[in-house]
Formats: structure tokens, C-alpha cells, sequence
């Protein structure tokens, strides 16, 4: 089901599209964009955790069916680790809804989200990338042919500083730039 549910929770952004429905509200789709921003992350976590718990599940079960389990206690023991991480981070401060709010009030909220927003797909891609290696090597001794996951896919952290530096002396045009990368990523990591 968690893998059914991909379309509802891996919302795909166009960002000049955005753009230009930002500037058409003067603005106001903005607050609609960080908001979808935090929403899909957070869904996309949760949805994550479910299909990878369902999937080491399922694993688990075969592998006691063939004797298996005593052989790979150690791949699910690493596994389990990164689902904690995903599991943890499913726990975070990241409602949508509050993260609009304290934007619109403060705006430096919104920095501080995209922030959150980056360290949370670098932290997300690294326990995922973890799982998968275990789920292929389980699932390959276990009769599956399950590619490897590309560890170079891993997405690499914002230059937090560099970013917000640029933004003030760009008197916030580099910040366009960063709501672009903030969609473009996650969007090549759905």
C-alpha cells in the first residue's frame, strides 16, 4: 500500500511554474509552496518507512521459511539501524502547516526551513541508500535479483552560510535560486 501511495505523497514541482503563480499572487503561492515543500518530505518519509518496515517484513519471514535468518541477522541488524534514523526523523518539528504560519510572520522562519528542509533529504537519502544495500543483499540470497542502490546518488549538504550570505547581498534574489534547488532535488530523489 505505502507503494501505491507514492503518487500522494511525492508531489513533483515545476519551479517556474511556481514562479509564476507566486508573482501572479503577489506572493501569496509562495506561502502555498513552502508549505507543500514541508508536506511532501514529510509524507515522503512516512510513506518510506512503511514500504521499507513492510518490505524487511516480508524478507524476515522468507528468510526463516529457508533457514536464512541466523545468516543475515546481521544485514536486518544494519538495516534496522538506518529505519531507526527514518523512524526518528519522522518524529521531527516539520508541520507543514506551523512552517507556513512562522514563515509568514517572520520570515527568517523560512530560511530556517529550508535549512531543515536540506539536511533532512541528505540525512533521508543517506538511511535510505542503507536500506536498500541491505534489502538487495537480502533479497539476492534470498533468489531475487535486487539491484545495488548508486551510493553516488546521495545528495550532498548546502553550503548553508554561502547560501544565506549570497541571498542578503543578492537582497534576496539568490533566495529564488535556493527554492529552485529546494524543489529540483527532492524532486530527482522522488
Amino acid at each position: 500500500m505505502a507503494w501505491q501511495r507514492r503518487s500522494e505523497s511525492d508531489y513533483i514541482f515545476d519551479f517556474w511554474t511556481a514562479f509564476g503563480w507566486t508573482i501572479l499572487t503577489l506572493g501569496f503561492f509562495g506561502f502555498y509552496v513552502l508549505y507543500q515543500l514541508f508536506r511532501r518530505m514529510r509524507d515522503h518519509k512516512a510513506r518510506r518507512l512503511e514500504l521499507f518496515d513492510a518490505a524487511l517484513t516480508v524478507a524476515w519471514e522468507e528468510a526463516g521459511r529457508r533457514g536464512f535468518q541466523e545468516e543475515l541477522t546481521p544485514s536486518f541488524q544494519r538495516a534496522g539501524l538506518h529505519v531507526g534514523v527514518l523512524r526518528q526523523m519522522t518524529n521531527d518539528f516539520r508541520d507543514p502547516i506551523v512552517w507556513t504560519l512562522l514563515s509568514a510572520v517572520t520570515g527568517i522562519a523560512e530560511y530556517v526551513g529550508f535549512i531543515l528542509l536540506d539536511q533532512d533529504l541528505v540525512k533521508h537519502d543517506r538511511a535510505e541508500v542503507g536500506i536498500e544495500y541491505e534489502l538487495a543483499f537480502v533479497y539476492n540470497r534470498l533468489g531475487q535479483a535486487i539491484p545495488y542502490p548508486d551510493a553516488d546518488r546521495v545528495k550532498g549538504v548546502h553550503n548553508y552560510v554561502g547560501r544565506i550570505v549570497a541571498t542578503l547581498f543578492s537582497f534576496g534574489f539568490y533566495g529564488l535560486w535556493w527554492v529552485h534547488d529546494l524543489m529540483e532535488e527532492p524532486n530527482r530523489h522522488f
